[in-house]
């Protein structure tokens, strides 16, 4: 479908790509990765005619039917029904001639273009569209609503639903995830997953990828890397790679620096001159190797507020919307206590963002109660806050509005974390990314030291790394998080519980996300109380256990008694391996450091080299035995916790 050869692309002084090369086959589905600037819309742009190569050249078949998606989309009357089916340009140009035709009276040409139009099923076209717009979270009463009408997140769905509604062999997606809630990522998961084209899509969702990908491209250090499978697939294959690579580079290092000494000793002597010069022939003829850098570029936390209260926050008999005769959510009360780490779940438009808003206090309850803990501080993320940002100022100047009596240095070094350093931190913010100004925001939030984080798709713009920095701080943090994300991934390694916003009202859903994709297929297929009864059976019925006997709930609770009692010394020794493999893992880190210093190599450190080696050995062998037994014990209790 498409090959790369020998390609240089640049865009300024720096290439892009130098002397790249790839091949990708009909069929796949191409995940596109790499670091922010490192060329991956470039490609896109080059594969679309809007750039041209440097050097070398690209392949694609003829007449190949190219779809995109577009990242901008300007204010139009049109309705979202009608610039949905526009993707469909083949069906609109006989439309069009249709028209002509009929207008022309030309009987000939009317018949033929019928035959056309029924060759491309166009009579399922507007049917196709609706299906598309549905999936993408547009309810049936916006479907003829004018497309200026609807917000920027909204316009970036409809480019979307176009670019799938186009007929294409090759069909590139920039960051489609972008705008979704979870709902409609998971719909557009499944129709990717039935497109019958070669799928380029550039994605930094990794469980999107892997759920989708069938092979990666990967853009590092100006070259494009192809590895096959999904993002999990490729993290082991790099790790691999990266691993030999870093062994390999360690051994170049010290035949350099031996090539070196020889040379500084020598180089003088006239009866070593010849080889000095000979091993200076080797070092110019020896291709250097890269050491692996993979460190990210992100390393901060959520420091905390000193003081709790429990509760930090409470809603009471509330009712939550913006219409007292039609609430979105009724009857809700909670109390939010420190520790507690909630994702919201629920389809799009049942009244997640409202939750949030009113648990923020930016949306005012309809009626109830909203009390707040003495010591509560919230962090709280929303997209409109991007916007709120002050384009001429920077990062720095934000953080010292918060807090004036901060040193530049102590904010600095803050923000360094968020890498915002040199320029970027001193320079106004006018002309960041949305994914520079998502980081920020986020820094703004961390300065505050919240107790409470209420976010609301905080990953939108954010790229891999970044992510991944923020799933790590979000781990860390002791305090209270209440989430809403379209990210899987963030949501499975950050909260502990789920609530699902559905019909009106807030639920505890007690299944795993998996669960939940069961219970939304249900709801979009309109059957309500197919979808109830699911989340029912998933979250073990309260009613039922209400109507337990007595003698029901003695014998229940002696069987989670005696299933705890066999879970603990199995979780017990689980934690003691972990902590062994930990410590083994430490010890190999110091050896291997040892390893790679060219003293431990010369004659008189020959016996504390076999040492090493053979503490070495053991210790990968007790670390390959103690990861076993880690294995059977975890399989060991998840039979029992299934049971």
């Amino acid at each position: 479908m498409l090959k790369i050869i020998d390609m240089t692309l640049r865009r300024g002084p720096e290439p892009l790509l130098s002397e790249a090369n790839a091949s990708i086959t009909d069929g796949q589905r191409v995940a596109i990765i790499g670091a922010n600037g490192a060329g991956k819309t470039s490609l896109f742009k080059l594969l679309l005619g809007q750039l041209t190569t440097d050097a070398g050249n690209y392949h694609l078949p003829g007449n190949c039917r190219i779809a995109h998606m577009a990242q901008e989309v300007e204010s139009s009357s049109r309705s979202a029904l009608d610039y949905v089916m526009d993707g469909h340009k083949h069906y609109r140009e006989l439309q069009s001639a249709l028209d002509v035709a009929e207008r022309d009276n030309d009987d000939n040409k009317i018949v033929q273009l019928h035959g056309e139009l029924e060759s491309i099923h166009a009579y399922t076209v507007p049917v196709d569209a609706k299906k598309l717009l549905h999936g993408l979270g547009f309810s049936e009463s916006q479907l003829q609503n004018a497309v200026s009408s609807f917000s920027g997140g909204w316009r970036i769905r409809l480019n979307l639903a176009q670019a799938l509604m186009c007929p294409s062999d090759l069909l590139m997606l920039d960051e489609p995830t972008n705008h979704l809630d979870l709902d409609a990522m998971l719909w557009l998961e499944q129709w990717l997953k039935q497109y019958r084209g070669t799928l380029l899509f550039i994605s930094h969702d990794r469980d999107f990828i892997d759920s989708v990908a069938t092979s990666i491209l990967h853009f590092e250090h100006q070259q494009l890397h192809q590895y096959t499978g999904t993002y999990s697939d490729f993290e082991k294959q790099r790790a691999e790679k990266l691993a030999l690579q870093q062994s390999q580079y360690a051994k170049q290092q010290q035949r350099i620096s031996e090539i070196q000494a020889f040379v500084n000793r020598f180089r003088a002597k006239a009866t070593k001159a010849k080889q000095a010069q000979s091993r200076l022939k080797e070092l110019e003829r020896m291709e250097m190797i890269a050491p692996a850098h993979v460190d990210s570029p992100f390393s901060f936390s959520f420091p905390e507020s000193d003081k709790q209260s429990s509760p930090l926050l409470s809603l009471s008999h509330s009712n939550l919307g913006y219409n007292e005769s039609q609430p979105i959510l009724s009857a809700f009360s909670c109390s939010i206590l420190p520790g507690q780490r909630i994702g919201l779940l629920g389809p799009n438009g049942a009244g997640k963002s409202t939750l949030i808003k009113s648990l923020v206090g930016d949306q005012n309850l309809l009626s109830g109660e909203r009390t707040c803990g003495e010591h509560l501080h919230i962090g709280y993320f929303a997209q409109h806050q991007l916007e709120a940002l002050d384009i001429n100022a920077s990062p720095i100047l934000h953080l010292q509005r918060c807090r004036p009596k901060a040193t530049e240095q102590e904010i600095r070094n803050f923000l360094g974390g968020f890498n915002f350093r040199g320029d970027d931190a001193t320079g106004t913010i006018e002309k960041f990314s949305g994914g520079e100004k998502a980081r920020l925001a986020l820094a703004i939030i961390a300065w505050h030291k919240p107790n409470l984080l209420l976010l609301d798709e905080p990953t939108n713009h954010l790229d891999l790394e970044m992510r991944h920095a923020l799933t790590m701080a979000l781990q860390s943090f002791s305090g209270a998080i209440i989430v809403v994300s379209h990210d899987r991934h963030l949501l499975k390694n950050t909260v502990d519980d789920y609530w699902l916003v559905a019909n009106g009202s807030v639920s505890e859903f007690e299944g795993t996300l998996q669960d939940y994709e069961t219970w939304l297929d249900a709801f979009h297929k309109g059957s309500i109380e197919n979808a109830i009864s699911t989340d029912k059976a998933v979250a073990g019925s309260s009613s039922d256990q209400a109507a337990e006997t007595s003698e029901q709930r003695k014998e229940r609770k002696r069987i989670e008694a005696d299933q705890r009692k066999k879970l603990s010394p199995l979780k017990k020794e689980a934690a003691t391996l972990e902590a062994s493999i930990e410590q083994a893992q430490a010890k190999l880190k110091e050896i291997e450091a040892r390893l790679s210093e060219s003293e431990i190599y010369e004659e008189k450190n020959k016996s504390s080299l076999k040492e090493l080696i053979s503490e070495q050995s053991k210790l990968k062998a007790l670390v390959d035995e103690d990861e076993l037994r880690w294995f059977e014990l975890h399989e060991a209790i998840e039979a029992l916790e299934s049971n």
